[in-house]
């Protein structure tokens, strides 16, 4: 028994940290059945308010199902590449618009690479690309090449960004891969508010702090663009329609859905605010305005006493004077004054010395912070700022405010990317895959349980508490990396199972012909260890071998079955071989076992 201490040791250790990486699933699924059971819902707010970091660290730790056991959403998202080319494009003029119009209009005909387009449209106008792009001594081809590296960077830098974004909303084990030169192919498990991960991923998260115009320039700009007419859509069915109203032409003008509130601020009805919106990105309005100036939609909409929504319309300065990139941390967070949610942010040291002159040389003023091209708020500056320290406020839910805190960690995407295509798995197919999977693993278990017992007698049990140690290791390991669980995983359990025993069997069939043979019980099963580890080793090397050339080369699906069953592969070795070895020698010393404890 002395001999066996250090195994033992080993079998505790491994056995109390794979049910301490398998609590949190526990307490996750706990928690989750005591929230759903709160009849009132203020009951069940203000329980996950006060247990909320419990709640999240439990549901970080747990186990995770696949996009096949949970359901969720699968995405072919595309960036545009060509606004990315057309950021990097200088001296532009008609032709260049021109080009660009019809690269645009056969870009979205194929799937085609952008630049390959760009490049034969140049051609065939007869125009050199370094008019407009980089150095103009640079060839045609050194254009391309340099078009080239910066698509596939942006590309790229688009996965990554995205990727954090999802890791840090919380999906377990995502797919995302690119898929030719342009497009991304995304797979999220679990996930139920669409429109929530869609507004995550497709926001660039270009933040920018702008200077706010003066009440008389705002109104004297608005004069100026009042006569613009509104493009009114084709079809107007959804409840933020025009009323019928309009021109020969069937366009209203912009100043008969823009209104001034008394206190001389300039607003917008809620029903108008898509087509107005619209209307002041547009290049004909842009001219109206001032020079370096631009009329920007507030990102939330304020009420009236009788309850009527409207959207504020701002003048700021075009340039901004800060942009996000020197946000070092956001943290989504309520308020102290109105308990409203809002997203605190800490600049680094550039950031913080330029707030710190802006915010002087502004006092008084409105600065107002911007995020893909709407206002969030537009706060005056009360003194100089030298902290680096700015707020975020304006925000609809804390759920919003964590989103906005995702994105600002995450970064901002270097050119807008749109999904063109989109699935959803209902989590009624992910619940019969889970009841059918539990069956396929309850009824082998059973099977091999009983199988065992009755064919080995004591032996067999030894062989189902060590398979039960292997299962524990298994479903412990993909908890503890944050793995996720799928219907092929489940598949891969299923197998392990069947080698685990096999390797039970091996050492079985060899301790029983050493006991043929005459020798005592513990020098056959000693012997029968012994003779038997190479076939098991040779077997449980080649199995691993095979399935990480399967999770190398395998995508998906063929992924999720390799990793469970390399884990799988692996703890069966310990279980086969040490685990029941110590359970025999322990039986041994307990006087437990004799001849016939092995059928």
């Amino acid at each position: 028994m002395k001999n066996n201490t250090f195994k033992l040791i080993l079998i505790a250790v491994v056995a109390l940290v794979s049910v301490w990486s398998i609590w949190p699933t526990y307490r996750d699924y706990a928690l989750t059945k005591k929230l759903e059971s709160f009849d009132d819902r203020a009951d069940s707010l203000k329980f996950a308010l006060d247990h909320r970091e419990e709640i999240e660290q439990a549901r970080d730790k747990s186990l995770k199902l696949g996009l096949d056991l949970k359901g969720g959403m699968h995405l072919v998202m595309e960036v545009d590449i060509l606004d990315l080319i057309e950021q990097k494009a200088w001296n532009k003029d008609e032709n260049f618009e021109r080009i660009m119009d019809n690269v645009r209009r056969k870009a979205g005909e194929s799937n085609d690479n952008v630049v390959n387009i760009l490049a034969a449209e140049f051609k065939a106008a007869n125009i050199k690309l370094s008019r407009y792009f980089y150095d103009l001594r640079d060839s045609d081809q050194e254009v391309i090449s340099k078009l080239n590296a910066e698509s596939q960077d942006a590309l790229l830098r688009a996965k990554e960004i995205i990727r954090n974004r999802i890791d840090q909303y919380g999906v377990a084990e995502p797919v995302i891969q690119t898929q030719g030169s342009r497009r991304l192919i995304i797979e999220l498990s679990g996930v139920t508010d669409e429109a929530r991960v869609r507004n995550l991923l497709m926001g660039t998260a270009k933040l920018e702090f702008k200077l706010v115009k003066e009440p008389q320039q705002l109104l004297r700009a608005i004069e100026r663009v009042g006569s613009v007419p509104l493009q009114a859509p084709s079809v107007t069915t959804s409840e933020n329609s025009i009323p019928a109203t309009s021109d020969a032409n069937g366009n209203k003008k912009l100043s008969e859905v823009i209104g001034v509130l008394p206190n001389g601020q300039v607003f917008t009805p809620a029903y108008a605010h898509d087509l107005v919106a619209a209307a002041l990105t547009r290049d004909d309005v842009a001219t109206l305005l001032p020079q370096d100036t631009q009329l920007l939609i507030a990102a939330k909409p304020d009420q009236t006493a009788n309850g009527e929504q409207y959207y504020l319309i701002y003048l700021v300065q075009k340039t901004p004077e800060l942009t996000g990139g020197v946000i070092s941390e956001a943290k989504a967070t309520f308020s102290s004054q109105d308990a409203q949610p809002e997203v605190l942010m800490s600049m680094n040291d550039e950031g913080t010395s330029k707030w710190a002159r802006i915010t002087g040389a502004n006092i008084g003023k409105q600065i107002a912070i911007v995020l893909d091209g709407a206002v969030y708020s537009a706060p005056v500056v009360q003194s100089r700022i030298p902290s680096g320290n700015s707020v975020i406020n304006g925000i609809g839910s804390l759920e919003e405010a964590k989103d906005l805190e995702i994105i600002l960690k995450a970064g901002s995407l270097p050119a807008p990317v749109r999904i063109i295509e989109e699935r959803t798995i209902g989590p009624s197919l992910g619940s019969d895959y889970i009841r059918d999977g539990l069956l396929s693993v309850t009824w082998g278990f059973t099977a091999v349980v009983i199988f065992m017992i009755i064919y080995y007698n004591k032996a067999g049990i030894a062989a189902d508490l060590a398979l039960v140690l292997n299962i524990l290791i298994v479903i412990s390991v993909l908890a503890g990396f944050s793995a996720a669980l799928t219907l092929p995983g489940i598949a891969g359990i299923v197998l392990t199972m069947g080698m685990a025993v096999d390797a039970n069997v091996l050492i079985y069939e060899r301790i029983r012909e050493e006991l043929a043979d005459g020798k005592s019980l513990k020098m056959a099963i000693d012997a029968g260890y012994n003779k038997a580890f190479s076939s098991i080793l040779d077997s449980h090397v080649t199995t691993l071998a095979a399935a990480f050339l399967l999770y190398v080369y395998g995508v998906g699906p063929v992924q999720g079955f390799a990793v469970t069953l390399m884990i799988g592969t692996a703890a069966s070795l310990f279980t086969a071989i040490v685990v029941t070895k110590v359970l025999f020698d322990m039986f041994l010393d307990s006087k437990l076992m004799n001849d016939k404890s092995f059928g």
